[in-house]
């Protein structure tokens, strides 16, 4: 057992690695300025304690990207309560919007209290990243709503995709339930592997044509025809689904392009039944999430010029 002041005698204790010299070293990793603005990830469905999780665990990747940075998570439908001492367990983006604004104001009064010469804040008081990876034209108007009406200095970021990340967590949980190669060298294949895909999203048209365009990633990766659809429009799978039958697939398969909380798990299963398809899960927290979220966040702020590994050259 660990003491409150270390580990128990006789554990190992973990030493920080010796720089190495010349130009081989690796660079310092990069950490979040004092001061800067929260990152808070916008998450959208009703709020439970699975959504909860996934969404600690992209913030939790997104931190150990950048250190020090500040994240922060606000349900699009969370409860609105929230004071300095006492915070729901679920709360809205609009109350986490207003908390970091009163935290900031109160930083300062403090600060001018103690006798500093402290100018008044520039800049966003947080950066709003929405847990969504390809638009959806509702959702994006109820989070720019929710941020004017906390009256706090924010922006709100794009959804995450599309991008080559992306593409990435599918073919992962395509090849996890056995619907694709787990390699894209075809050192082996997989018996059940799928011969086209139906990538389901939700937002109407323009996340369609989103969706393809990750979709078309995703059939380089894989080597199989790859079509997009609206899981909220009713048929939309099933006619996707022959459409890709007609063309020569035979196996097909129903991946989700949805990290989770935005999915009505409902509608994808009576959607795969009525077009006869298998189904992987959610891209859920994948850690390219975690990345995507974080690359939004300091692409905005002009924190750090690189993108996560996977992104297309400019």
């Amino acid at each position: 057992m660990s003491s409150p002041t270390g580990p128990a005698s006789g554990l190992p204790v973990r030493m920080p690695r010796p720089r190495q010299p010349g130009r081989h070293r690796r660079p310092e990793p990069v950490a979040a300025p004092e001061g800067a603005p929260a990152l808070v990830l916008a998450v959208p469905g009703v709020p439970s304690t699975t959504m909860r999780g996934l969404a600690e665990e992209v913030v939790s990747i997104a931190r150990s990207e950048l250190p020090g940075l500040d994240a922060r998570i606000g349900y699009l439908d969370g409860e609105e309560d929230a004071t300095v001492t006492s915070f729901p367990e679920f709360p809205s983006l609009h109350s986490v919007l207003a908390h970091a604004a009163a935290e900031r104001t109160a930083r300062v009064e403090r600060a001018r209290a103690a006798g500093a010469e402290v100018a008044d804040p520039e800049g966003p008081v947080a950066v709003v990243v929405p847990l969504l990876a390809g638009p959806d034209a509702a959702l994006m108007r109820r989070l720019r709503q929710a941020v004017m009406d906390s009256r706090a200095a924010a922006e709100l970021t794009d959804v995450l995709g599309p991008h080559p990340l992306l593409a990435e967590a599918l073919h992962v949980r395509l090849s996890e339930a056995g619907l694709a190669r787990a390699d894209r060298a075809r050192l082996f294949t997989v018996a059940t592997a799928a011969d086209g895909i139906v990538l389901a999203t939700v937002g109407g048209e323009e996340a369609v044509q989103a969706a393809g365009i990750t979709g078309m990633l995703l059939a380089a990766r894989l080597a199989v025809p790859v079509m997009a659809a609206a899981l909220d429009e009713e048929g939309a799978i099933a006619a996707t689904a022959e459409q890709l039958r007609g063309s020569g697939s035979t196996q097909l398969a129903l991946a989700p392009y949805l990290i989770g909380p935005e999915l009505d798990s409902a509608l994808l299963e009576a959607a795969a039944k009525e077009a006869g398809l298998s189904v992987a899960e959610p891209i859920g927290p994948y850690p390219a999430i975690g990345k995507l979220a974080l690359a939004k966040y300091t692409t905005t702020l002009g924190i750090t010029p690189q993108q996560p590994s996977g992104a297309p050259a400019h």
